[in-house]
Formats: C-alpha cells, sequence, structure tokens
C-alpha cells in the first residue's frame, strides 16, 4: 500500500495522530474483531500491536501466528507518517510485510503472539527491533569503545570516545568526545551498536567528595 494523505486537517497534534492510529487498528468483519493493545511513537513512524479475536470466541487460525491460549492472536504493524503542506500522511505495513523502520519499544514487541516460522520476514524485524533497544544509552563521562573505527569528515577516524555534550541556546546537546585529539563527535545511535563499555562515569568517586573524604581521614 502507498501513501494517503489527509486533506481535510483533522490530524494536527500528536493526539490527533495517536486517535487516528487507533481508528485504523479498531475494526470488526462478520467473523473477527481487530483492537489497539498498544501504539507507540519513535520519531515520526508509530509502532502498534494490535489483537485479532473470533466473535463466536473460536481459537483465530493463522498461517503466521501462533494462537495465544485464549484464542486471540497479536501482530505487529507499523505505520510511516509525515506532514506534507500541513496534510498528515501514512503508509501502513504488517510486520509479516518486512518494514524497514524498526525501533519498536521491547514493550510493544513482548504483547506479540509467536510466530510459526522461525525464518519469516516478522522474525527479522522483531529482532532488529531488539538489537535496536539493546543498544546503551550511556550516561554523561563513560568512556566508550566503538565497535569499529567511524570516519569523520575530515577523513580521520575514531573509536575510543566519552560522552560529554555542548549546549546550543538552553538545550544540552549529547556528543562524544575524541581520546586521541580531545575534539568533540556527533554520533548516532546506530554508530553505538556494539560498543563497549571502557569505564563509568558512575564507578567513579566525585573529586569534591574524596577531597572531603580524604580531609576528614587527616
Amino acid at each position: 500500500m502507498g501513501w494517503l494523505f489527509y486533506t481535510d486537517g483533522r490530524v494536527k497534534s500528536y493526539a490527533d495522530e495517536k486517535a487516528e492510529i487507533t481508528r485504523l487498528c479498531t475494526f470488526e468483519s462478520d467473523i473477527r474483531k481487530t483492537e489497539l493493545i498498544k501504539a507507540c511513537k519513535v520519531g515520526s513512524t508509530w509502532y502498534a500491536a494490535a489483537r485479532v479475536t473470533n466473535l463466536d470466541g473460536t481459537p483465530v487460525e493463522d498461517a503466521t501466528y501462533a494462537t495465544e491460549a485464549d484464542g486471540s492472536i497479536t501482530f505487529g504493524a507499523v505505520f510511516l507518517t509525515a506532514y506534507d503542506n500541513g496534510c498528515w500522511g501514512y503508509k501502513d505495513m504488517e510486520e509479516s510485510a518486512g518494514p524497514n523502520a524498526s525501533r519498536a519499544p521491547l514493550a510493544l514487541i513482548e504483547l506479540l503472539s509467536d510466530l510459526k516460522d522461525p525464518d519469516s520476514y516478522a522474525q527479522d524485524w522483531r529482532q532488529r527491533c531488539r538489537d535496536w533497544a539493546s543498544i546503551p544509552d550511556y550516561e554523561e563521562g563513560d568512556k566508550i569503545k566503538l565497535a569499529a573505527p567511524v570516519t569523520l569528515t575530515d577523513g580521520s577516524t575514531c573509536q575510543i570516545v566519552t560522552a560529554t555534550h555542548y549546549r546550543r541556546g538552553r538545550q544540552k546537546r549529547r556528543c562524544y568526545r575524541i581520546e586521541e585529539t580531545g575534539g568533540l563527535v556527533r554520533l548516532s545511535k546506530a554508530s553505538l551498536a556494539g560498543s563497549e563499555l571502557l569505564s563509568s562515569a558512575k564507578g567513579e568517586a566525585s573529586p569534591v567528595l574524596a577531597e572531603y573524604l580524604t580531609g576528614r581521614d587527616a
């Protein structure tokens, strides 16, 4: 399915978007009902978990998903979204169609039914979501070794960096100090995949506290 844009201006805010995602994931046929269980927005992409049940209470039979104990199945869906000249639009994909966007939170992935085929597109998508979620969120002062050297715009490389920040106006923005040069660099979350924590800021005593304790010992 391609993109669908709304020209009536009904979607203007986060709340409007969530309401529309809920509506799109909620429908009923003569034999089945689908309802939204959870929806999360990451960047401009919405991730959804939707549960399917049979109206007569019999177990849902599906080629992709294993039936839950209550007879239902729960699948994942991805909604790419964008605004074009003030008009909101979306492109939706079911997880077994192999969507590229794969940053669904683990809390949502855990709601989905087991898959019958271990080599399916959906299994690959779920693993990519787990891999993304496993990338550490480093704290100020953490020293990190990247899985592979990163090439910078000037042609140089860096691999060992320390998490820090710089200010732009009133905002603090995450960056990393290069071990070899002391320069600062912005790194995407993807570039931190497979990285190793060499030393933690939490593990180092505060120099002010250390000086205070030294004085007390004297």
